[in-house]
């Protein structure tokens, strides 16, 4: 996805083997793949590829985009994920959001969220749907907009439930953002939380991924509520405990 970057203490090349606490989270240093845009000649080719396909939809028309006349292609994204390659279908779909938001976006190498309007919901809805077919309807964007909802749309709780974030071993109950790629899942398992690929950057905030969450392909998305009536975590005893401001302080103003 787009590659700023998400979550305080995850790294475009994630140097960091210790953690701190969540209450005090370190500034991201300049690497972290979660955060990292994507440069791969090879993909661009792939993805660029005019070959008609069952997975190819034309460029969205765009006075930001050099790529009108062509056709983006999206077998490489679901070659990836129907062979369960769920880190190079990560890394594709960042890919893909920079061809589908335009010229500046594909200059620059990483999105802004004020782009996101320039993809248009039948190619941000074909990723989606990629995601969810391979994945059983574990992953993918509408997946995750599912899950913000159920918490009210708030972004640390969302972080929580997606598995981007976890519990520290620690007396006092703190949280902290996960390293990667190390400490991510990228296998489909009973214990791979809902909704935890594909990964978006939040290293200016979560703009970015509010607006992907909130692109017109997602609308319709039936809110749940499967938090308790606080707000809060359920713990291993089946209590639920608010997220206290005194040890959760997430700033996402990078």
């Amino acid at each position: 996805m787009a590659a700023t970057h998400s979550l305080r203490t995850l790294h475009h090349h994630p140097h960091s083997s210790s953690f701190k606490r969540l209450s005090t989270p370190p500034p991201p240093p300049p690497s972290s793949f979660f955060l990292k845009p994507p440069s791969s000649s090879t993909s661009t080719t792939n993805t660029l590829s005019s070959l008609s396909s069952t997975t190819t939809f034309s460029h969205p028309s765009s006075t930001t985009s050099t790529t009108t006349s062509q056709a983006i292609s999206f077998d490489t994204l679901q070659h990836h994920l129907s062979n369960q390659n769920f880190r190079q279908a990560d890394e594709e779909t960042r890919h893909l959001l920079i061809l589908l938001a335009g010229e500046a976006a594909q200059k620059r190498g990483y999105v802004f969220f004020s782009e996101v309007q320039f993809i248009s919901q039948n190619d941000l809805k074909a990723i989606d749907e990629l995601w969810k077919k391979h994945s059983n309807n574990k992953f993918g964007y509408s997946v995750q907009k599912r899950q913000w909802q159920k918490v009210k749309k708030d972004f640390t709780k969302l972080f929580l439930k997606l598995g981007w974030m976890k519990k520290l071993d620690t007396e006092i109950e703190q949280y902290n953002y996960r390293a990667f790629p190390d400490e991510f899942i990228w296998e489909l398992n009973d214990e791979t939380p809902e909704g935890h690929l594909p990964l978006t950057n939040a290293l200016r905030g979560t703009q970015l991924f509010n607006s992907i969450l909130s692109h017109p392909a997602f609308e319709g998305q039936e809110e749940e509520a499967e938090t308790g009536e606080n707000g809060g975590v359920t713990v291993r005893d089946g209590t639920t405990k608010p997220l206290s401001n005194k040890f959760f302080k997430p700033n996402y103003s990078f």
